[in-house]
């Protein structure tokens, strides 16, 4: 049966303007910082990856369109954030941010790193395109999908099996570790994983703590966890 909802869960029009302005203004600042700091606008690589943003930004649009309660939570998460996970992106973030930054400086004007062959563009666009595809499954599939770790109370969270996670507990979590680890190499750089490797290190953490939190606040899912025992990869890590 389709999930009701009241007229209080809809976005007006004008803030539905003002999400897809904020939205299309994302990939278009990365795209100009990365093309300033490569030095030339030649850098193809950079715009490649322009191109798989606006597809991307895309891709939310479509599959997140009815889903206003969801896009309110992710640009705006309510009270009850752990501060491990505000620990988190104060690292994180701007790991990411050095990333992208020494990933362009290295391709496009330092060339620190080898040419990489046609091959391996391939392969980062594969792990990009998969990533990007499984996590976007995964927010389509899980209406508590936030930005933060928290538990939803006031949105009344429950335990999500369906998608991606009849096979894994976190599976936002493993799309995001293929397409971070696949970013340094569409824009043509080996520095860049660097930084992007910690990123991930950390990623892997929050998982983990995510994990124990769950398992201790929200009801029903210990008995999920010993259900579906893969928490990154399928079958891969017991619930312990």
């Amino acid at each position: 049966m389709p999930e009701k909802r009241s007229p209080e869960a809809e976005l007006a029009p004008k803030t539905v303007l003002v999400l897809a302005a904020r939205g299309f203004a994302i990939p278009v600042v990365i795209l100009a910082v990365v093309l300033l700091l490569a030095g030339r606008v030649s850098y193809w690589q950079g715009w490649a990856f322009g191109a798989s943003n606006f597809l991307l930004l895309a891709a939310n649009l479509l599959v997140l369109r009815d889903r206003p309660d969801l896009i309110r939570e992710r640009l705006a998460p309510g009270e009850g954030m752990k501060r491990w996970d505000k620990l988190y992106f104060s690292l994180s973030t701007p790991l990411y941010l050095i990333s992208l930054v020494l990933a362009a400086l290295d391709a496009g004007r330092f060339r620190w790193s080898p040419s990489l062959p046609a091959w391996a563009y391939a392969a980062g666009y594969a792990a990009y395109a998969g990533g990007q595809a499984v996590h976007l499954w995964a927010k389509g599939a899980n209406r508590w999908f936030s930005t933060v770790v928290r538990l939803q109370r006031d949105r009344g969270q429950e335990v999500c099996d369906e998608g991606p996670y009849r096979f894994l507990r976190h599976p936002g979590y493993a799309g995001g570790l293929l397409f971070m680890l696949a970013t340094p190499v569409l824009l043509g750089s080996l520095v860049g994983l660097v930084p992007q490797a910690l990123a991930a290190g950390l990623l892997v953490a929050r998982t983990h703590l995510e994990d124990q939190t769950l398992r201790a606040e929200l009801p029903g899912y210990e008995q999920y966890a010993r259900r579906v025992k893969g928490r990154l990869l399928p079958f891969g890590q017991g619930p312990g």
